[in-house]
């Protein structure tokens, strides 16, 4: 998915606003120096970096050496890198730092024709040629990236390009190249002796698959059919069938193995193709209420000007069929595979928060869960569509995010610390476990992905030291779902086993009782002067850190957002400079002597 650039802008100049309305984006400004901007923030260096690190373009009317700054922690790979772009403040300067061939050139192109400016665009092909052979326009598809590299150098040392193939005369952005002997093929026909091979995605596929079919069947029948039609996997645009095999393991798997998106059709939308089918089927139409799933859906992705290439081909358990549209594919029918991210953001500063976090939600369409731990997403959950929740309202909030990317959407259930750990994640996949009271057949086939966050125990381990050094345990004293005589079991075994325990939900104003009983239950197996932190409000500006003894442990200072870590016999604490640090050891003494 495509990111919407964002404009940072660091003092009121009408150049940002400017470009931010040129491009059509947000402007991101500097909290009391910027007026009217769509999104405020703070801290320069750490807004940029979220932006950068959740995958958003950014354009900064700033110096570039800020920029710079900001995102020199998290470069790794060029080809996974959003695109930042400087701009100076007066307009006299455009400049893409990073991801000239992932957007960033063009990006800059844009700005410098509403600025009047040239873009100082300094990637050499593009500087020599006016070309980057790695970045073909949409609908088009460079077939063996890896070859882009050496044919550039060819160019840039004074060859020339002869063009050949069938859609040679659609590739209009290679025709101002110099003739020459280099080959370059623009055909959905492959051909292994170009020197580089532009596919038209003019090709679509349709699939059908009975429930459990083996992926290499499914492959295997699309490989033939591709090799007999003459048809280059790269020519591919879109991958089709029935909204019904949405979660068929079969077809994901060739969707992505294919560089191609799914997309999904409703019965009735297949069946408005079923006067252009080659192979009508009652029995099929009886089954799923259209007369044919793969040549249906490859029509409907090729549209009205498309046509069959290849009729229905079958297996034992599968079905795929080839049609052609008339021009490149750059608008998709149907409708993509619904997603449900469920992800724990930390304890909510940005610095903690891992950048898959930050790219699932940022990718997302919309935004659900409780209304303070979206408001911590900062700017990444600036202008999405969101959808609060109150706290106690679990159920209906996982249901609700399921139910939305069962219809298609792209969600992002936000949950504080992990979303695995006294999170949403569970709650998730029991409502698509249930046969009862659950969530309906659209949702269970949405797909799910969990992506981890730093608990409040980690939080309050890092804080302290290393408390968890040793075996640990974590036990939650709210009794709202769990019997309270199963809490008191465990905190029993795990005072009698001397784990390190993490109290989470250690009070509410109801409940009072519980915290107190723990404190008691541990006294019997561990000493009175066994160290405890309380720790609240991790990573945030009321952070509040704590030591007490267990057995001067107190109710009355220890609230629903504070987490209680407590000791095992073993537990130390150690008086530093900077405060005491509280550890437990391994054993490493003992294997020292040993």
């Amino acid at each position: 998915m495509a990111l919407t650039p964002v404009v940072v802008a660091l003092t009121s100049s009408p150049v940002a606003r400017r470009v931010a309305d040129a491009l059509g984006v947000p402007l991101h400004g500097r909290a009391t120096r910027v007026d009217g901007a769509d999104v405020a923030f703070e801290d320069t260096l750490e807004h940029v970096r979220t932006l950068f690190a959740a995958g958003v373009p950014v354009v900064g009317v700033c110096a570039a050496g800020i920029l710079i700054r900001a995102v020199a922690p998290l470069l790794s790979d060029k080809r996974a890198e959003p695109a930042v772009v400087a701009v100076a403040e007066d307009g006299s300067a455009v400049v893409p730092l990073l991801g000239g061939h992932r957007g960033a050139n063009a990006l800059a192109r844009r700005i410098g024709e509403a600025l009047g400016v040239p873009a100082a665009v300094t990637t050499a092909g593009d500087v020599a040629l006016g070309i980057a052979l790695d970045e073909p326009p949409e609908g088009w598809r460079l077939a063996v990236p890896e070859t882009a590299g050496a044919a550039m150098a060819a160019l840039l040392a004074g060859q020339g390009v002869r063009l050949t193939g069938e859609a040679a005369g659609e590739a209009g952005w290679l025709s101002a190249l110099p003739e020459g002997d280099l080959e370059i093929a623009c055909s959905v026909a492959p051909t292994p002796g170009a020197d580089l091979h532009f596919a038209p995605r003019k090709v679509v596929l349709g699939v059908g698959a009975s429930r459990g079919c083996p992926a290499e069947e499914l492959a295997e029948l699309v490989r033939e059919a591709l090799e007999e039609a003459g048809i280059a996997p790269e020519a591919v645009a879109a991958v089709g069938t029935l909204d019904l095999k949405a979660d068929e393991g079969a077809i994901l798997e060739l969707a992505r193995d294919m560089g191609a998106p799914l997309r999904l059709f409703r019965a009735e939308q297949l069946e408005l193709e079923a006067p252009r089918l080659a192979t009508p089927s009652e029995i099929v139409f009886s089954e799923v209420g259209c007369h044919g799933v793969s040549e249906g859906a490859a029509l409907a992705l090729a549209g009205e000007g498309g046509r069959l290439l290849t009729a229905k081909r079958k297996s034992r358990n599968a079905t795929c069929a080839l049609a052609v549209a008339a021009s490149p594919v750059t608008v998709l029918a149907g409708r993509p595979r619904g997603k449900l991210s469920v992800v724990g953001i930390g304890p909510g500063q940005a610095g903690w928060r891992t950048p898959e976090a930050s790219r699932l939600v940022a990718e997302a369409e919309e935004l659900v869960g409780y209304g303070l731990y979206i408001d911590l997403l900062g700017p990444l959950a600036a202008g999405k569509a969101r959808v609060d929740f109150p706290l106690g309202g679990e159920e209906d909030r996982c249901r609700y995010a399921l139910e939305r990317a069962g219809e298609g959407r792209n969600v992002a259930l936000v949950c504080s610390g992990d979303a695995g750990i006294y999170a949403m994640a569970a709650l998730v996949f029991e409502l698509l476990d249930r046969r009862e009271n659950g969530v309906s057949d659209a949702a269970r086939r949405a797909e799910v992905v969990v992506t981890p966050g730093i608990s409040a125990l980690q939080a309050a381990a890092a804080r302290a030291g290393a408390p968890l050094g040793h075996d640990f345990c974590a036990v939650s004293l709210s009794d709202l779902l769990t019997p309270r005589e199963d809490i008191l079991r465990r905190l029993r075994a795990a005072a009698e086993g001397d784990f390190v325990m993490a109290l989470y939900n250690p009070v509410s104003r109801t409940r009072r009782t519980l915290l107190a009983e723990a404190r008691d239950i541990l006294l019997k197996h561990r000493p009175e002067d066994t160290p405890v932190l309380l720790a609240s409000n991790l990573g945030r500006p009321e952070e509040a850190i704590r030591y007490r003894r267990l057995a001067d442990l107190r109710v009355d200072e220890v609230d629903m957002l504070t987490v209680v870590l407590i000791g095992s016999s073993q537990s130390r604490i150690v008086e530093r400079g900077e405060g005491p640090r509280l550890y437990t050891p391994r054993g490493y003494a003992r294997k020292v002597m040993a």
